[in-house]
């Protein structure tokens, strides 16, 4: 019997088998090997063992400029991206075998955490793009370096290490990070170096990095944060004022903190510590002159010399200027005279005063006018108690309301006088410990009784007392309280109730009579009045013996009080 010769479909069912696929399409999408069989316009010519051979062009076997490489018979990996195309032929990729074989080998490497190598070939918004062997990644810019990075040229098409952050293969997505190397890479040469380091150690470094608060200094591979107050002992307001970037400086470990591999240094802790000895050389009470650095609302700096300061509190800045800003007393930079009230070595203070260095006004004030003298000054402001009269050294004085004017009440007296007046008056006390000066003004007038005279004469409105003709005028009477009292003037229309009593000519001088205070003029002087004191005893009478209805006659009732005031 003769042998069937084996068909088409036998030889599909055979490479089935033999590919554990359905025919020519399960080559489709996988990475196979094949057979170069010949090399000519620009292409390789590759046999899988499909229907047809494929063309795969050199360049996706030239890497980096190199030559192919590629000789007739070589084996070679390609991908299979259609079993045969329009013309018949395999559309085979070399780029994409080399893909797919480095998408297998970065999964290895991420589930391992290992670092992986590519090279930065490309720019795209928000970063850049990575070869990884075939795989292309995306490193955002953010990820370049620890520092902002101006100019990525050095960085191109540079073998280097990166570490894949996420990746998702379906997606075709891969993020990874330089920055995560050179940050794993440093804390390890951190932990190397620190371990080299100790606290107290002298080292030179170079200053890479300046802001208001201090310095970084690289000490060979590690930052060290050199702060302002450990620049130096006197006053810096600025870093620059001491280093500029690229210095070399001396510098000591102040500390060094394990945990977050932090490292303190220090400029000052090299030079001698002005503190030492600073109560031997201010000792209290010393005065001398410096500068002034700084001004807050609580008082101002001044440095003595450099890397000593004193404050100078608000309260001891002015004698008189009470409450102000000490910006408004003194000025920075400006040089002045202190005295030094106290110094505490071990919190590093020294308490300064500014007025002390300038003789007390008040005692200044009292050598220049002692109780007694006359002075002259403004009335700065008036209180329901007195006076503020501005003097001599800019201190106030003050008249109290008793002692404004004579035969008058106080609020009479702080009546006649406004804010902005010039005004004299006598020096009647100057206490230096309580800063108080106390003055008179009565005590200036013309006439004026002496103390135990005008202590005896207080006049007060409505209050009658006796007094003295000293003088008749045709307009009235011109009179004095007592022997020593304050004079005043009796109008001629108050001479009496009845008109032929209002006649001044019935009055002798040095006559005695009773008179009213019904005021006082301009000058405080009193005025008298007879008919006011005749009118207040006709009402006293009648309140006391009855009045006119009860049948009594207006005679009967003053003939009555008459005769009692007698009694």
């Amino acid at each position: 019997m003769a042998t069937q010769m084996p068909t088409r479909a036998d030889f599909e069912a055979l490479l089935n088998e033999q590919l554990g696929g359905a025919g020519d399409e399960g080559f489709e999408g996988r990475v196979v090997k094949g057979t170069v069989t010949a090399i000519e316009n620009g292409f390789a010519v590759i046999d899988v063992g499909l229907k047809s051979e494929g063309r795969v062009p050199l360049k996706e076997f030239a890497r980096d400029g190199e030559d192919h490489g590629l000789t007739v018979g070589a084996e070679v990996e390609v991908y299979v991206d259609r079993v045969e195309n329009a013309d018949g032929e395999a559309m085979l990729s070399r780029d994409r075998a080399r893909r797919e074989a480095a998408w297998d080998k970065l999964e290895a490497e991420f589930g391992e955490g290992k670092r992986v190598e590519g090279r930065i070939f490309g720019r795209v918004k928000g970063g850049f793009t990575v070869d990884l062997d075939g795989a292309v990644a995306f490193l955002p810019g953010s990820q370049v370096d620890i520092r902002p990075v101006r100019d990525v040229t050095p960085l191109m098409d540079v073998p280097q290490p990166f570490q894949i952050l996420k990746m998702d293969r379906r997606r075709g997505n891969i993020v990874v990070s330089r920055r995560a190397v050179l940050e794993e890479t440093r804390a390890e040469q951190r932990s190397e170096l620190i371990n080299d380091l100790f606290e107290g150690q002298i080292i030179d470094g170079v200053v890479k990095n300046i802001t208001d608060y201090g310095a970084f200094v690289d000490l060979g591979g590690i930052d060290g944060l050199l702060h302002v107050t450990d620049m130096s002992y006197k006053r810096i307001n600025h870093p620059n004022e001491v280093i500029n970037i690229g210095d070399t400086v001396r510098v000591q470990i102040v500390r060094i903190n394990a945990e977050t591999q932090r490292i303190s240094l220090g400029m000052k802790q090299l030079e001698s510590d002005p503190w030492e000895g600073v109560s031997a050389k201010y000792p209290v009470g010393m005065k001398l002159k410096g500068q002034v650095t700084n001004i807050t609302e609580y008082g101002a700096f001044v440095e003595l010399e450099p890397g000593i300061e004193g404050l100078v509190h608000v309260s001891e800045m002015s004698w008189t200027k009470k409450n102000v800003h000490p910006g408004k007393i003194v000025s920075t930079s400006q040089e002045v005279e202190v005295v030094v009230l106290e110094v505490d070595s071990d919190k590093r203070r020294i308490s300064l005063g500014l007025k002390q260095a300038q003789q007390n006004p008040w005692e200044a004030f009292a050598e220049k006018h002692p109780v007694g003298s006359v002075v002259e000054g403004e009335v700065k402001n008036a209180t329901e108690f007195g006076l503020f009269i501005g003097l001599d050294g800019d201190v106030d004085g003050m008249v109290h309301m008793s002692d404004i004017a004579w035969g008058i009440s106080g609020e009479d007296a702080l009546a006649l006088h406004r804010k902005g007046e010039i005004v004299k008056a006598v020096v009647l006390d100057v206490d230096i410990e309580k800063e108080r000066i106390s003055l008179g003004m009565k005590q200036l007038e013309k006439g004026a009784p002496s103390p135990d005279a005008a202590a005896a004469s207080n006049l007060r409105k409505n209050q009658t007392v006796t007094v003295t003709v000293l003088e008749v005028r045709d307009g009235g009477l011109e009179v004095q309280v007592g022997e020593n009292g304050p004079t005043g003037f009796i109008k001629r229309s108050d001479l009496g109730r009845d008109r032929d009593e209002q006649r001044p000519d019935r009055f002798q001088v040095g006559q005695k009579v009773d008179a009213m205070v019904i005021g006082f003029d301009r000058s405080k002087k009193p005025t008298f009045s007879i008919k006011a004191r005749q009118i207040a005893e006709e009402k006293e009478a009648v309140a006391q013996f009855g009045s006119s209805d009860s049948g009594a006659s207006l005679g009967d009732i003053l003939g009555a009080a008459l005769k009692k005031g007698q009694e």
